[in-house]
């Protein structure tokens, strides 16, 4: 055997007629580093121990084993090889059979080198754009599979390592947090990131529907089964099989789904309304709510031991006024949104929008923060997003029932200029975290001008690249 260059790409010559094997290393030499076998345990020895990139073996091998049987083995390693066959017997046959058990493609004999070399050269560039296409989707699920999800906050990122590491298994999923905190899009990440992405995403708003048909909308039912039922309808569960099903406000359903629906998590089978017959389905679970499920528990009012089949493994998220650093990178997705949607130019806000839309608590989270900015994109004239284009309950001046001041407010104490100080640093930040340092842009997404944004880098020693 060859030592291995690291520049060139591996072959493996398999046949059984030593005359052959010494001729396609001499013509492919200084184009491949060859390894060449005789037989199928030393193509299979090469095959486990070396990283080959093409196999080229013979149809039949002496003793009778056929290069078929080889080019099936060879699919098992990780990566596999492209396989091309030699043959005698050049018929259509041959080559269905051939392709049938993944070979690229086959040549005959005697062999036409220079056919070969081309079959060869096609092989690997099909292998490598193969490859480079799977770096790059899995790439892209990486960075796109999370994109709806937007915040760099310590809770967040702990939030993107939980569901990077929990969507490629099977385990269910229980995601707790406010209303308006992004439940759904975090349960389409799970989705995305999971090997089942390919199948369907089935969304089950529970509280939405009443005890019967909740019912038959996750397990379907047959014809006849109830009164309005005039024909056979499919459920949820099975819409979702091999895919994933989210069961969003888990904690309204009743008593008697809840049984039901803890025999379709345990068994992995439904039954149809009116049906004595099982259907079995593979889907993945995600549920959530935004109630305290262990103190439904406690009062009776939820089932422990589906409590326990849903809560396998947590995902809370955290209201956005616990993590207000990630409201500007909220606030620029939004506008650069609806500013699309609307055919406007929006280039930034005023400072007193951003410190409305900073100190607001966020009762109705992310998604009250959207509408928001819906509304304030829709009222905007101008490139800038002004104060008065935001809803008044976020830019009312009277106290709030905390006592705390809200925007629009003003005061002449030290802390509180300290406190807009700290803001319009922490707004700076972001802007430069968000454009990768570039200040011109920074400087128009937070709606000042360059030379403004350089005086206060300076003044706040703001470090950038």
């Amino acid at each position: 055997m060859n030592p291995v260059s690291d520049n060139l790409p591996t072959l493996l010559v398999v046949d059984d007629e030593k005359n052959t094997r010494d001729g396609l290393r001499r013509y492919f030499e200084g184009k491949f580093d060859i390894y060449l076998a005789s037989d199928v345990a030393t193509a299979m020895n090469v095959l486990e121990t070396e990283p080959v990139n093409v196999l080229l073996t013979d149809m039949r091998l002496m003793g009778g084993t056929e290069g078929l049987d080889l080019l099936v083995r060879a699919q098992s390693i990780s990566p596999p090889p492209v396989c091309i066959l030699m043959t005698a017997y050049g018929s259509e046959k041959v080559a269905v059979q051939a392709m049938k058990k993944g070979a690229y493609d086959y040549i005959t004999k005697p062999l036409d080198l220079e056919k070969l070399d081309v079959v060869l050269t096609r092989a690997l560039h099909s292998r490598r754009v193969e490859t480079e296409n799977r770096h790059l989707r899995e790439e892209l699920d990486k960075k796109f599979g999370l994109e709806k999800l937007i915040g760099n906050s310590p809770a967040m990122v702990e939030i993107y390592d939980r569901v990077r590491q929990v969507a490629p298994t099977k385990a269910t999923v229980l995601i707790q947090g406010e209303s308006g905190t992004g439940k759904e899009l975090v349960a389409q990440s799970l989705h995305m990131l999971s090997p089942r992405k390919s199948a369907r995403f089935v969304a089950v708003h529970c509280a939405a529907l009443s005890p019967q048909l909740l019912e038959s909308e996750l397990f379907g039912h047959e014809k006849g089964s109830f009164t309005g039922a005039t024909e056979r309808r499919t459920g949820r569960f099975e819409e979702a099989n091999h895919g994933t099903i989210f069961l969003d406000e888990i904690g309204e359903i009743d008593a008697a789904t809840q049984v039901k629906l803890l025999r379709a998590l345990g068994e992995q089978t439904v039954q149809r309304v009116g049906s004595n017959q099982s259907i079995k389905v593979d889907v993945r679970v995600v549920a959530a709510t935004n109630k305290n499920l262990e103190a439904l528990v406690r009062e009776g009012k939820f089932r422990d031991d589906l409590f326990y089949r849903l809560d396998v493994v947590p995902i809370h998220l955290p209201p956005l006024r616990e993590r207000r650093e990630d409201i500007p990178l909220l606030i620029n997705a939004f506008v650069q949104e609806f500013a699309k949607q609307n055919s406007k130019k929006i280039t930034g806000l005023s400072t007193d929008a951003l410190e409305a839309l900073q100190h607001y608590d966020w009762p109705g989270n992310i998604r009250e923060l959207r509408a928001a900015l819906e509304h304030g994109v829709a009222l905007c004239r101008g490139e800038r997003l002004g104060v008065r284009d935001l809803p008044p309950r976020i830019t009312g001046k009277s106290n709030d029932a905390t006592g705390r001041l809200t925007p629009g407010e003003t005061t002449s104490s030290s802390s509180s200029h300290l406190n807009l100080e700290a803001m319009e640093k922490n707004f700076i930040h972001q802007a430069l975290r968000l454009t990768d340092g570039n200040v011109t842009e920074s400087a128009k997404l937070l709606g000042i001008s360059r030379r403004t944004l350089h005086r206060k880098i300076k003044a706040y020693q703001i470090k950038h690249s």
